[in-house]
């Protein structure tokens, strides 16, 4: 600081250093007294949500960091004790499937040639490296975390929350083990909870690429196919269709509606697999069918249909499995298919089919496919033994809670969906096939000299530690000898996320962190994930604590590219926030691509996109410019569409910012001591009170939008306020004020008003733009009590002292008049030697401007003169053309001798009409029958207003109309 000023603002010179003095002064950290107690009553906690370590951070994460920071640094300005707590997710699926793929590319291997320990150390690596990566990203971000609390979802003491989780749950007959109907991923060979099932749908038959298949090999979907089974014992057949022939294999039954007539000699009879030796039950069923729907005949196969499996509980029928875990069909499909892929098996079954006679036909069918959300294949319903979280019991708890005003959730919209998805709930399945996780805590007791089912649940026993599976095991095998073998399985990634608020405090041990910061404040995130992780959060916050884990859940929206299109790594328009900050030309955006896992075709794609969208390049925007871009974008929606040169004109509002402060230090000079936080001098000029009534304005404006969470309109008036208030008007009207030939008084006070609007307005831009304002801050003149930085400044707040509603009202008049006069110059094409004459009606509004006289001039470009005039007209110069401010102030200009006489006379005879024709038809509105009982008394003196205003204008043509023609 003791280094002059720039010449102009560099984001990176100006970001450089000032986030490790933060961190090294402890301003991250909460101020707590001498016994660890929090210092202030007031208290402000977020746990921020753990980005995954699958990658770096994106821009969406960018947003993320920007909204909470500001509510951080907000918050400690106005005095309360902030934690804002980091962290990462180990984030199973993801992250195992990105190495798994790297490991292919690089190596040419798989997991399974590494084994599990060597490939969990290839993961723990990777981890280790975008943790880093991620950690610098954040800090670049200027989000002000306690990095001494920083937390991974598999550190032991989140481990140990996991295993108490999985134990309680159970114990507490809430998590339980059963053999149902999972959604499989054959691509990622592992189980997916509903919520990681996307459903394309489709409007008829459609072909499509399937992973794991020859990328040239397209699959018919869309379509229903109908197929006959012959009768048992007759010539008959019965008809039934599907939109998956293969699953034919694995039917159990045909059902029927009881009181379908076509079919009651069937009922208890049976069909024959054509293609298995199974005979096939015909049952009726109510529920499941509908008879006027095809032929009312339905196929049922219970293992691989979610409405199946309820028919099949329903009539005790066999769960035939056909599906092995790699998307295989096994030996229950029959020699002639086993082993085949399953969409292989689809073509064939219907050849097959057709040659033995029972093709029927195909047809168009508008349908959902499921598809996995990571892996992009094809979802299969298959039967297995999984480990489940009852989730009804849970969910009712967090909807009494929320309707009782515990939890309160924003947007509106965000609220409704929160109720329909808890109301709505299901069970939640918990396993996944996979290495990278936390293991279940989970044991099957094999016990010598029987042959216990290990898919029967009663023979497992969970645990916290193997000493107390066994313990529990022991009583179970009643005296036999038993091995244990724990579950191969790891626990969903949102398992272990859903304890975050309260597992990063130290549960489930009695820690002050958990005592003093738990429930938090606020939980901020996508809405897009508000089920994965907001209400799996509230459902065990609430079971294992008793509390909310947090009173507030904001949503924020989803970023889109600049033409509405969803980030994907595939269309290149995905936007790293530090290339944002830092700027990068196209060709090292294209490079970048190079890096990843995406294949040629692909890159081909992406590079074309990044050629469109960003043909220079992206701008260098500066880490303030982005943070108060995002937060402007932030106005409640649900989609952003983020475009980068938006950005960069906020970088530009951080150069008008700097080059403002900058300009304004020459008018302090060495010695100039600021007065004290909210102090006035008494001496004030009218344009002081003004510019101190909208500072007063916009920091309760601010407040209010902050507390709304309202960042769209906080940022636009703070924004509004250094533009149009500070520096196009007061900085300009202070220059005659701090003349050092001006009166002492008045300098001092208009020195002591620049300070104050500064300092304020600083602040005020802080918790969007940590840097700048930091920077500036500490240039300013400072008070010997001052704080050492400004993020532990006070937040600006209502100031009864700087109210002045008469200041606002008088200079806005006085405002309005410049304006006017600006334009009028503006519309003669006048720059210089610009004279204006202020036409008054009361003594008043002559004091007011002939007191403002200096202030407009220096606020008008080009204007040497300002002359106020009241009573007759007759007291203007000749030639002058006017325009009505109101209807008792009309501004004048001088313009004899430098515009077209003919010209302006038919100007003034088509104003002088258009005024005339604006009196008439408010005359006809007044002078109406039923105008004085009907119309309200606040439009009637509106009316009367416009009245006066459009003959008050009417008047000023006509005397200009006449200079002219003197002139003339």
């Amino acid at each position: 600081m003791s280094q002059p000023m720039a010449a102009g603002y560099n984001p990176q010179a100006v970001e450089a250093a000032w986030y490790d003095w933060w961190e090294a002064q402890g301003f991250f950290r909460p101020q707590t007294a001498s016994d660890g107690t929090p210092k202030t009553e007031g208290l402000f906690v977020i746990p921020s949500p753990p980005p995954n370590v699958t990658g770096s951070l994106h821009i969406g994460h960018a947003l993320t960091v920007a909204i909470q920071d500001c509510l951080v640094r907000w918050n400690r300005m106005l005095g309360k004790t902030t934690l804002f707590v980091p962290g990462f997710d180990h984030a199973g699926i993801s992250t195992q499937s990105v190495v798994e793929r790297r490991l292919y590319k690089t190596e040419g291997k798989t997991r399974h040639d590494l084994g599990r320990e060597a490939f969990l150390g290839k993961v723990m690596d990777w981890k280790n490296d975008y943790q880093s990566r991620i950690t610098n990203q954040l800090r670049r971000l200027g989000g002000s975390y306690d990095w001494d609390r920083v937390a991974f979802t598999m550190n032991p003491s989140l481990s140990k929350a996991v295993i108490e989780t999985f134990c309680r749950l159970h114990e507490g007959g809430i998590l339980y083990r059963a053999n149902r109907l999972v959604n499989w991923c054959v691509k990622l060979n592992t189980t997916l909870s509903n919520l990681e099932v996307d459903q394309k749908q489709l409007e008829g038959r459609t072909l499509l690429n399937v992973p794991g298949y020859d990328p040239k090999e397209k699959f018919e979907f869309g379509v229903i196919t109908s197929f006959a089974y012959p009768i048992e014992g007759s010539d008959e057949k019965i008809v039934v269709a599907t939109t998956r022939p293969e699953t034919m294999l694995g039917d159990s039954a045909i059902a029927v509606h009881p009181d379908d007539v076509r079919y009651k000699h069937l009922h208890g009879k049976f069909a024959r697999h054509p293609f298995v030796d199974r005979r096939i039950p015909i049952v009726t069923d109510a529920i499941v069918v509908d008879m006027t729907f095809g032929t009312g005949a339905v196929k049922i196969t219970p293992a691989h249909d979610p409405n199946d499996y309820e028919v099949g509980m329903r009539h005790n029928l066999e769960f035939i499995n056909i599906l092995n875990d790699d998307g295989t069909l096994n030996t229950n499909a029959g020699g002639k298919f086993n082993g085949m892929k399953r969409f292989h098996a689809r073509r064939e079954v219907v050849k097959a089919l057709t040659e033995a006679g029972l093709f029927v036909e195909t047809k168009d069918n508008p349908m959902q496919i499921p598809i996995c959300s990571k892996s992009g294949d094809v979802i299969e319903p298959v039967l297995k033994p999984q480990w489940w979280v009852n989730c009804k019991p849970l969910a009712d708890e967090a909807v009494k809670r929320t309707r009782a005003g515990e939890l309160k959730i924003g947007p509106a919209q965000s609220e409704a969906d929160w109720y329909r998805w808890l109301e709505n709930i299901q069970d939640w399945c918990i396993s996944r096939q996979l290495w990278w996780g936390h293991r279940c805590p989970a044991y099957f007791v094999r016990i010598e000299g029987t042959k216990n089912d290990i898919d029967d649940a009663k023979n497992w026993v969970v645990g916290r530690t193997h000493k107390e599976a066994t313990e529990r095991a022991t009583v179970l095998a009643a005296g036999a000898k038993f091995t244990l073998e724990q579950d191969e399985d790891v626990l969903d990634t949102w398992f272990s996320s859903g304890l975050w608020p309260f597992s990063i405090m130290g549960w489930p041990d009695k820690t002050a962190d958990l005592e003093h910061y738990y429930p938090a404040s606020l939980l901020e995130t996508g809405w897009d994930i508000l089920f994965f992780w907001v209400a799996r959060m509230v459902l065990l916050g609430i079971h294992l604590t008793g509390k909310v884990p947090f009173g507030e859940v904001l949503c924020h929206a989803m970023i889109r590219d600049a033409h509405g299109r969803k980030m994907s790594k595939s269309l290149g328009n995905v936007i790293d926030p530090l290339d944002v900050i830092h700027g990068l030309p196209l060709q090292d955006l294209h490079q970048k691509l190079y890096e990843g896992n995406l294949d040629d075709k692909e890159i081909a794609k992406a590079v074309a996109g990044q050629k469109k969208d960003f043909p220079k390049g992206i701008p260098e925007c500066g880490t303030d410019g982005l943070r108060f871009a995002l937060c402007a974008y932030s106005g409640g929606g649900r989609d952003i569409n983020l475009e980068i040169l938006r950005v960069e004109g906020y970088r530009k509002f951080c150069n008008k910012v700097f080059n403002a402060t900058k300009f304004a230090m020459l008018k302090f000079e060495l010695d100039f001591v600021p007065s004290g936080i909210g102090r006035l001098t008494g001496n004030e000029s009218l344009v002081e009170r003004w510019v101190l009534h909208k500072l007063n304005f916009t920091s309760s404006e601010v407040n209010k939008y902050l507390e709304q969470r309202n960042f769209m309109a906080a940022t636009t008036a703070v924004y509004n306020f250094w533009l149009y208030e500070l520096c196009d008007v007061y900085i300009e009207a202070m220059k005659p004020m701090t003349d050092p030939a001006a009166d002492p008084k008045v300098r001092i006070s208009a020195q002591q008003t620049l300070h104050t609007c500064l300092d304020y307005g600083l602040r005020l831009l802080h918790p969007f733009m940590p840097f700048v304002t930091e920077e500036l801050w500490q240039r300013l003149p400072r008070r010997p009590n001052d704080p050492p930085s400004i993020m532990v400044s006070q937040y600006p707040t209502h100031d009864n002292g700087f109210q002045s509603e008469d200041a606002e009202k008088e200079f806005d008049l006085v405002f309005a008049a410049l304006r006017t006069g600006r334009s009028l110059a503006a519309s003669y094409n006048l720059q210089s030697n610009i004279q204006l004459f202020i036409h008054a009606q009361t003594v008043e509004e002559k004091v007011l401007f002939e007191s403002q006289a200096p202030t407009m001039v220096a606020l008008i470009k080009g204007c040497t003169k300002v002359d106020v005039i009241q009573g007759s007209s007759s007291q203007l110069p000749a030639g002058c053309g006017s325009a009505v401010v109101s209807s008792t102030v009309v501004v004048y200009l001088q313009v004899q001798g430098l515009v077209n006489l003919d010209a302006e006379l038919g100007k003034c005879d088509k104003k002088i009409e258009l005024a005339r024709l604006n009196i008439e038809k408010l005359n006809r509105v007044i002078l109406q029958p039923d105008y004085q009982a009907t119309v309200p008394e606040a439009v009637k003196l509106s009316n009367e207003e416009k009245r006066k205003t459009f003959e008050v204008e009417l008047s000023s043509l006509q005397l200009s109309r006449e200079m002219f023609a003197k002139l003339q």
